[in-house]
């Protein structure tokens, strides 16, 4: 049959803006473009190519629905393919979207592809829409929706240009330090590379830092998985599928970041969308020569659509129990007066409490053993020091003896916790935390769990805490075989909802100047905190291989994924937390050296992230340390209005060797460099033009903790040097000079 092509195109008059767009036809080919980007839509195959101007390349990409009950469908599958070009204006700015719809007589389904591209950004938002030709007909349903899928079947490929690509592979959450892979292609001969991203992904060259980002924007449904094969030729990937609906299952028999744990944890297929039309995630997709910007809009994007929470005056700056006493509290070892003596030692570092008041957040699952009077007790304390409280609570599970669940109740409520729960496909209870003590998942929509967070937060409001920390929050995301809102269909869905709820419910119970962070959590939806931790609880030794300490936790390991995670700092969040730093020992782990403590502190920095700390000050070498390093003029001063700063040398493979480099640009430009090898030392060639220095003046080259001047860059000099010691750090300023 001859596939049939119709052109509607609704004139557009933008003879101003950067990207202005514009559709043409050559032939059987259709584009849609801007100065970034050229889209072109194949009239003969229904087929859509992408060029940008970096160089990247996705051709023969499709969509497709899989629908429950009436099949696959793919774009290829029709041979009608109808464009329409409309103007747009929203909260991103005024555009044009290219409507794409593939229809044909043999087919009851219609799918139409959306492709828009603004004005004056440089990204294109795609999304599909599957509907019914006849209303009167069943409802689709689906759990596997895709408005971009680079397929073997239809020839489909990707190319990025360079000589050392990488495929950028994030675990859905940041639980059990699990790590993000920076993927190479395999040597000839070798199996391909096969994995799954979770909400973005990036294809980029690791010397250029130059690339492509893939993600969704929206989280109120989807899970969104991004399936990848890397192909036989060095740069291109032969398998892309960006789709709504993933859950994986943690399996044990793998490698905790190769399928292992960096999933969804789930223990029941993703819920489904069912309607008369159903739809996609939405995807935003940018090549650019700066990956850096194209992340920075990335994170810009989600805000825009989403909203994110915002802060007034200095960042926060807290002491955390955790570091300190075991898990749960039970040995006692911060109960007053210890506590007490923190807070009077907090009080004696001017500097530390120079710009807000520090906080005191007493960390723990039982608030049996840290009742509502011994945290009151506390924080009574600790305003006469000028201090006040923090805040912990789990919303979204419960800490039990396993099967122990038939005798107890939600707290704060009359429902029995086996009613509250999320189940699993054979309908058992989920332990989101398997064990003889463990946690169970629970349903964000139940009322139950509203009157279980209205009480922790009354708890809070009692004790007068303005910092709230909450915990394990992907139990709230989990997919179940039974919820309490019969509308609410997924697990993202449920967490969006649940996560909405607690903000709400802060708001008005506790008021709007409480700063809330998230420890274990998926990264979206974000808009309802105002940091969240970049990775794993951090131990603060240097290398997760190091002779005593456990495998995991080190800041080199938080370090690489935070490498790559920077640009979520004043997009999605107004700070990162990199969790606390430690000037001795955590818990019961060896002693750290005061060089370890230095590369922990600059890593916080560079990631923008809060400063607190999770130190036994009784301790007098603790104490002498902090004096030495939280109560640094210089320190202070930079975590009082913290901002990450941009990669320069990101975190490459799985070695613990990591050599990487920050610089922060402003009127007095810093510059960080952190060698985690053991032998050999990093040094590294920087440019005027890659810091953005003025190439006409003098700089002086000043480290950052002591002031001392290291070095100057001459006026005539287009570059200079900087080298950092094995299992080191170096932080300098370089402050331009007028001659």
């Amino acid at each position: 049959m001859m596939r049939i092509f119709r052109l509607v195109i609704i004139v557009l008059l933008f003879s101003q803006g950067l990207y202005a767009q514009d559709l043409k036809k050559n032939g059987s080919e259709y584009t849609f473009s801007n100065t970034q980007v050229k889209i072109t839509v194949n009239s003969a195959t229904g087929m859509v190519n992408y060029l940008f101007s970096s160089g990247i390349r996705m051709d023969n990409t499709v969509a497709y629905l899989r629908g429950i009950n009436s099949g696959y469908f793919s774009t290829t599958d029709f041979t009608s393919h109808t464009c329409t070009v409309s103007t747009i204006t929203d909260s991103l700015g005024s555009g044009a979207v290219l409507s794409v719809k593939h229809t044909d007589s043999k087919h009851n389904i219609i799918l139409t592809q959306s492709f828009t591209l603004y004005k004056q950004h440089p990204y294109v938002l795609l999304s599909l829409i599957a509907a019914n030709r006849n209303a009167k007909d069943k409802p689709l349903e689906t759990r596997d929706i895709s408005a971009l899928a680079i397929l073997p079947a239809n020839k489909g490929s990707l190319f990025i240009p360079g000589t050392e690509p990488r495929i950028l592979d994030v675990p859905f959450d940041n639980d059990d330090w699990t790590p993000t892979l920076e993927r190479s292609w395999p040597a000839a001969n070798a199996p391909k590379n096969v994995g799954i991203s979770y909400e973005f992904i990036a294809v980029y060259d690791q010397l250029k830092n130059a690339g492509l980002v893939i993600g969704s924007v929206k989280h109120n449904f989807w899970k969104t998985g991004l399936a990848y094969q890397t192909g036989s030729q060095l740069g291109y990937v032969d398998s892309l599928n960006v789709f709504g609906g993933v859950a994986t299952a943690d399996n044990p028999s793998l490698k905790s970041a190769y399928g292992g744990l960096d999933g969804t944890h789930d223990h029941a297929d993703h819920g489904t969308m069912t309607g008369q039309s159903v739809s996609s995630p939405n995807i935003y997709l940018c090549g650019s020569a700066d990956l850096h910007e194209a992340f920075l809009d990335y994170g810009r994007v989600n805000s825009t659509i989403n909203g994110k929470q915002t802060w007034q005056g200095y960042a926060p700056v807290y002491w955390n129990s955790f570091g300190v006493e075991g898990v749960l509290g039970y040995e006692g070892v911060m109960m007053p007066p210890a506590v007490e003596q923190i807070s009077d030692f907090i009080h004696s570092m001017p500097n530390f409490s120079a710009y807000s008041k520090p906080v005191l957040s007493i960390d723990s699952y039982d608030q049996g053993i840290y009742s509502t009077e011994v945290l009151k007790s506390i924080g009574e304390y600790g305003k006469k020091n000028g201090q006040q409280m923090g805040f912990y609570f789990i919303p979204f599970a419960m800490w039990s003896w396993k099967d122990d669940i038939n005798n107890k109740k939600v707290p704060g409520s009359n429902y029995a916790l086996k009613d509250v729960l999320l189940h699993d496909k054979s309908g058992n209870p989920i332990m989101y935390k398997d064990g003889k003590w463990g946690a169970y998942a629970m349903d964000p929509t139940h009322p139950a769990i509203r009157l279980y967070i209205i009480q922790q937060l009354k708890k809070a409001k009692t004790i007068n805490a303005k910092f709230l920390k909450i915990d394990f929050l992907t139990a709230g995301s989990l997919e179940t075989t039974r919820r309490y809102d019969k509308n609410i269909r997924t697990g993202m869905q449920a967490y969006d909802y649940g996560m909405k709820t607690l903000r709400h419910l802060v708001d008005s119970i506790m008021g709007k100047d409480i700063f809330i962070t998230q420890a274990i959590s998926p990264l979206f939806p974000h808009q309802y905190a105002h940091t969240r931790f970049v990775s794993t609880d951090v131990y603060s030794h240097l290398r997760d291989d190091q002779k005593g300490f456990p495998g995991w936790g080190s800041t080199e390991s938080s370090l690489a994924t935070g490498s790559h995670m920077g640009w979520v700092q004043g997009t999605l969040f107004p700070y990162t937390n990199l969790d606390v730093s430690i000037m001795k020992n955590f818990q019961k782990n060896p002693d750290l050296n005061e060089q370890e403590i230095k590369v922990r502190l600059y890593a916080m920095m560079v990631m923008g992230s809060i400063l607190g700390d999770g130190s036994d000050f009784r301790n007098p070498i603790a104490a002498y340390r902090a004096q030495a390093f939280l109560n640094n003029k210089n320190i202070a001063a930079f975590f009082s209005q913290p901002k990450a700063f941009i990669p320069i040398k990101t975190a490459d493979g799985e070695t613990f060797d990591q050599q990487l480099s920050f610089y922060l640009p402003g009127d007095t430009t810093m510059l960080a460099l952190f060698n985690f090898d053991r032998e050999k030392e990093f040094t590294q060639v920087l440019t005027r033009q890659a810091l953005h220095l003025n190439e006409h003046k003098k700089y002086i080259l000043k480290d950052f903790l002591t002031d001392t001047t290291i070095g100057e860059l001459k006026k005539d000099s287009p570059e200079f040097t900087l080298s950092a010691a094995h299992e080191d750090a170096v932080l300098i300023k370089l402050i331009p000079v007028n001659e």
